[in-house]
């Protein structure tokens, strides 16, 4: 095993695995991520989306495979935890940042915490659960990462609050150029947001590149219950309701059908699902 760190775009991953005794947390992960890329990194609980970004960020190492960034990459990681110490107050914390990053924006942390009106002074073990994860994503921010690892990073936050910390996220990465990786399982909040997908499963990669070209490659043929799809291409995925069948194609073009049947675009969140469902059809097989 290597963990290789060397000149490229982005992130390049290969064959990456780790196990907890047991148990495979990631087997065989092998991915490219274009630099300043949004990716969502997308799975059910337990797919492995936390030790995959724990060994991107270099605090795990992994058991086989390596990874390579750039030499001037600066890595930051905000986990599920969002830790802050609970006996320091937000300015505090910004102080500790200032003092552990050799590279520091004291202003744009401040900025941060001020858009979202956390208090400065107010102990971190007083503040509500959103409120901390605002204080860990502003010394995130703070020290100016080239690559943003963010895991479950909204979990805390009202639906509003998600809305806007998202806006806000994308604005900094367009200011910045940062690439980001941020893990979910909630494959809605994704929208609009991400640019480019890995969705991981019993800890491998099932599908992973550029989100539009993805989506663009398949279509979601909906009519009266049939056992195929009156198009050419793949079957995917199919699902069968009543009196109405519904299948995932993958295709070169949108192909043109005739009344009942109706061709309309996959979202991510039809893709997603039915990419899971075929993992979970093959492991019951």
């Amino acid at each position: 095993m290597t963990t290789a760190v060397v000149g490229t775009a982005g992130i390049a991953v290969r064959g990456l695995g780790k196990r907890y005794g047991k148990s495979v947390a990631l087997e065989d992960c092998t991915f490219d991520l274009p630099e300043g890329r949004v990716a969502a990194l997308v799975g059910a609980n337990g797919a492995g989306k936390t030790t995959l970004l724990t060994v991107l960020s270099g605090l795990l190492r992994p058991d086989a495979g390596e990874f390579a960034l750039r030499p001037d990459e600066r890595v930051a990681f905000v986990s599920q935890e969002k830790p802050v110490y609970k006996h320091f107050t937000p300015k505090e914390m910004l102080r500790l940042g200032a003092r552990l990053n050799l590279v520091w924006d004291q202003a744009r942390a401040e900025a941060w915490l001020k858009r979202f009106d956390v208090p400065l002074d107010r102990r971190c073990g007083k503040l509500s659960g959103g409120q901390r994860t605002q204080v860990a994503l502003a010394v995130a921010i703070g020290s100016r990462p080239t690559l943003l690892l963010l895991d479950e990073p909204l979990a805390d936050l009202d639906p509003l609050a998600r809305t806007e910390v998202t806006r806000e996220l994308l604005a900094e990465v367009a200011d910045s150029g940062t690439t980001v990786v941020l893990s979910t399982h909630i494959v809605t909040e994704l929208a609009g947001v991400a640019d480019h997908l890995l969705l991981l499963a019993h800890g491998k990669l099932l599908a992973g590149g550029d989100l539009d070209e993805l989506l663009a490659a398949h279509v979601m043929v909906v009519g009266p219950r049939a056992d195929e799809p009156p198009v050419e291409g793949e079957v995917l995925w199919d699902r069968h309701l009543d009196g109405q069948s519904l299948f995932l194609v993958k295709t070169p073009s949108t192909p043109a059908v005739s009344a009942p049947w109706v061709v309309r675009p996959v979202t991510l969140e039809d893709y997603v699902l039915a990419q899971l469902s075929i993992t979970r059809k093959g492991d019951s097989a």
